[in-house]
């Protein structure tokens, strides 16, 4: 089953590659430059279906096409790199808030993050 996508996972996905590419000008696990934030994708550890922490930044990178199919392929390796990517306190933080069942309030986020993108911390 496929999840839909609305505004809100857009521009979320926005701020996560923009974000990479502010950060290592690319692809966040194999470091490969790309011209634009539209060369990424942004990746989810915990899936989307979960609300909790489907517009957590924590949550997300931004990843070449060919790291993003290896990370989704290879499930050790995709917690290895987050795990090396938040430390492993925020990571267990992360899996704590994936189990949570709320309701995020997707106004206030839509907002926070077009301030974010706004503000070039993308």
């Amino acid at each position: 089953m496929r999840i839909k996508l609305d505004q809100l996972d857009k521009l979320f996905s926005e701020f996560i590659r923009k974000r990479a590419m502010t950060k290592v000008g690319g692809c966040e696990r194999c470091l490969t430059w790309k011209e634009n934030y539209k060369q990424l994708q942004c990746s989810h550890f915990n899936g989307r279906s979960k609300k909790s922490t489907r517009w957590d930044e924590d949550n997300a990178c931004g990843l070449c096409f060919g790291c993003h199919q290896y990370l989704g392929s290879h499930p050790l390796e995709h917690t290895e790199f987050f795990k090396k990517r938040l430390g492993e306190l925020n990571f267990d933080l992360l899996n704590s808030r994936a189990r949570i069942t709320c309701k995020p309030d997707k106004e206030a986020l839509t907002l926070y993050f077009k301030a974010r993108i706004g503000e070039g911390n993308g």
